[in-house]
């Protein structure tokens, strides 16, 4: 009985999500950008449309957030195939919305906005926080897994937007969200805001600067982009993403129970 009672304490104070380090940010930089190439290689490439990629991204990411929240522990190339996952659907899903159903960037970006903020005060109005500290159990990671979906969506809009729509171009764009970022981490350091709530800005701006950075890599050069091989970007990213996964140390730390 009492392994018993420790194994419950352990399991209740263990957090399911990686702590929040710089390896976490590049990692996560590195799935926002295979999300753009892996959804642009499944729509362009493979010519199925964006109706097709999200349903065959949207049955991944149904299975492996059901095997993440199931797990009672952390599993770092779990928790990173989810991740890559939502990038994945949300880019094929914003592409869908924007283009198919004529929505357009700043439309698709409003929307999705408003989703996200829903969801982050839905969470909060149920639960008292928003906070990745929460991340424990099944409740508060479904809330977690429904805002970075939408977080990662609206990343995939807003990129194409301040890419294409604005004028600022692939480049022009990323530079604008790598200043965000920048932004958050000199408030991170020098203020005392929020550190939830600068996480999760800067787990939005990290999508929208992936998908600017992957349309770079795998654009035609007419339109200012590498014309890379999405199926090599893409390959490439994985890569990396797997070696940085197991060469850098992954824990999701203990939290007072």
């Amino acid at each position: 009985m009492d392994q018993y009672v420790k194994d419950q304490v352990y399991t209740e104070s263990v957090g399911k999500v990686p702590a929040v380090t710089l390896g976490f940010w590049i990692i996560k930089i590195l799935a926002t950008t295979l999300g753009e190439t892996g959804g642009d290689a499944v729509t362009m490439s493979m010519n199925l449309g964006y109706l097709a990629g999200t349903a065959i991204f949207a049955a991944i990411f149904a299975v492996a957030v059901a095997a993440q929240i199931d797990s009672k522990r952390f599993h770092p190339l779990l928790y990173w195939t989810v991740i890559v996952a939502t990038t994945t659907v949300g880019t094929t899903l914003a592409d869908f919305a924007d283009r198919s159903l004529g929505i357009g960037y700043l439309g698709g970006s409003s929307l999705l906005a408003a989703l996200l903020v829903a969801s982050l005060l839905m969470w909060y109005r149920t639960l008292g926080t928003v906070s990745i500290e929460s991340i424990k159990s099944g409740r508060p990671e479904f809330f977690y897994w429904v805002t970075i979906l939408f977080s990662q969506t609206l990343g995939t809009a807003l990129g194409d937007w301040m890419a294409d729509s604005t004028g600022l171009g692939y480049t022009g764009g990323a530079l604008v969200f790598a200043t965000g970022l920048a932004i958050t981490l000199a408030a991170y350091l020098w203020t005392n805001v929020s550190r939830t709530a600068l996480f999760w800005i800067a787990f939005v701006l990290t999508r929208p600067l992936g998908a600017t950075v992957g349309d770079f890599l795998d654009k035609p050069l007419d339109h200012g982009g590498l014309a890379l091989s999405r199926y090599t970007a893409s390959m490439s990213l994985a890569a990396a993403m797997v070696v940085l996964v197991l060469v850098l140390p992954q824990r999701s730390g203990q939290h007072p129970a």
